[in-house]
């Protein structure tokens, strides 16, 4: 089994291990974002809002069309849309419109798609003082092509030029702002990091439950670890704070099939199902004591599903407020469920991207 890795690290030993989703997050959603929820009937935002984020940027040249191409087709488009992408991008745009204070670490160059990437995230209020710019090369970018019969996208990817080295951003900066952040995410994009960091935490454990449970081993610091699911919604493992206490001994494994019994698949809305605390063994690899829990994603009809371009960046940039709001996994998994699924109901990866006052987020605050 192989899967993408994203890294996320809190001042409180938080980490987020979410690989891009591969199918489709299918989401239900009516219509309302001409209704807004009054400023007065929102709580405060989180005291620490600072999020540091390192990883890929670009612009996507979105073009739905109404049905793939084949090979040698002159098609033409249904719609069009040019906007700021990549993981680490999207992802910070939705903890921004949500109310955090996230600060972009990545590389553009100095032409017409670098500038627009920077216009893009300074408009959302993503701090770009970090973001090194290049008087030479080429920005990334990514033509994205939605077909509208399957609800798919295809993207070809052109990378940037000359690529974020370390000696690009001095170390003692970076070390001033990490400390100044509740928060630092890594999205894997740039290579130096990635492969830092995967050497760490990488894992061949045969199935999704028992690598949770070989990450949390080879990790020890970390709080939980989360592995998104596309449709089929995501997985998180959360550590015991008491890790010596007298508990059952279960199988992960059988723990992950009967949570999945549990869920209730004639519910729209995205939902949580848990275990118990309890001891969770993964055959040949070991044991952890820690919480098991099941996010569903929301289900939309065909014809309201329209782009599900970021739909895992928009997931992760909820996690980065629900974790600074100290949300409970069983309210944290739903709401980024839920900030997925309204960016899924436009074409782009941050044009359907919710502010905090959105009405269909009113029950999580």
């Amino acid at each position: 089994m192989s899967f993408s890795l994203t890294f996320l690290f809190s001042s409180s030993s938080t980490a987020l291990f979410p690989p891009r989703p591969s199918i489709s997050v299918f989401a239900s959603a009516t219509n309302t974002s001409r209704f807004k929820m009054s400023s007065d009937s929102l709580p405060p935002l989180p005291e620490n809002r600072i999020v540091v984020g390192c990883g890929g940027v670009g612009l996507d040249f979105l073009a739905a069309v109404a049905s793939y191409p084949k090979p040698d087709d002159k098609i033409r488009s249904t719609s069009l849309k040019v906007q700021g992408g990549g993981k680490a991008g999207n992802a910070l745009t939705c903890a921004a419109r949500l109310g955090l204070n996230p600060r972009i670490i990545s590389k553009v160059a100095d032409d017409p798609q670098g500038k627009g990437i920077l216009e893009e995230f300074e408009a959302d209020g993503v701090d770009t003082s970090f973001l090194v710019v290049s008087k030479e090369g080429n920005s990334p970018f990514t033509y994205v092509i939605v077909d509208n019969q399957t609800k798919t996208r295809t993207c070809i990817h052109t990378p940037g030029y000359p690529p974020m080295l370390p000696d690009d951003f001095p170390q003692s900066t970076m070390s001033s702002e990490l400390d100044r952040a509740g928060i630092a995410y890594f999205d894997g994009r740039l290579p130096e990091t990635a492969i830092f960091i995967a050497q760490e935490v990488w894992t061949e454990a045969p199935s999704v439950p028992s690598a949770l449970v070989s990450m949390l081993l080879r990790l020890p610091n970390l709080k939980f670890v989360i592995v998104t699911l596309g449709e089929n919604g995501c997985i998180m493992l959360q550590r015991s704070k008491n890790e010596g206490a007298d508990l059952e001994e279960v199988d992960v494994e059988s723990l992950l099939e009967s949570l999945n019994q549990r869920k209730d698949e004639s519910v729209a809305f995205p939902t949580c199902v848990s275990s118990l605390e309890t001891k969770l063994r993964a055959d040949g690899i070991g044991t952890v004591s820690g919480r098991l829990f099941i996010g569903t994603a929301e289900k939309i009809p065909p014809s309201e599903l329209s782009d599900t371009t970021g739909a895992g960046d928009a997931f992760i940039g909820a996690i980065l407020y629900a974790i600074c709001a100290n949300m409970p996994p069983e309210k944290m998994l739903p709401f980024a469920a839920q900030v997925a699924a309204l960016g899924c109901r436009a074409l782009g990866a941050r044009t359907g991207l919710p502010h905090r006052s959105h009405p269909r987020l009113e029950s999580f605050f």
